[in-house]
């Protein structure tokens, strides 16, 4: 399953783990993606999405109708 946000469309980024003595080592940094169980309420039915943690912040505040509009 890919690392992707279907909300934000939120996906890996690359850069560098930088030590105390200053060495760059390549690292790749993850979304904070959660498996959720949402219920649509214009489809009368659950959906399990993989969001992000600002996605769910963000559907928390606007409601799920984009959601919907997405996954059609």
């Amino acid at each position: 399953m890919s690392k992707v946000c279907i909300y934000t469309g939120k996906t890996h980024q690359y850069g560098n783990t930088v030590s105390h003595a200053n060495n760059h080592r390549r690292t790749r940094f993850e979304p904070n993606l959660q498996t959720k169980r949402i219920w649509l309420e214009e489809e009368k039915r659950w959906v399990k999405v993989k969001v992000s943690a600002k996605a769910l912040k963000i559907m928390s505040k606007r409601g799920t109708a984009e959601l919907a509009k997405l996954l059609k």
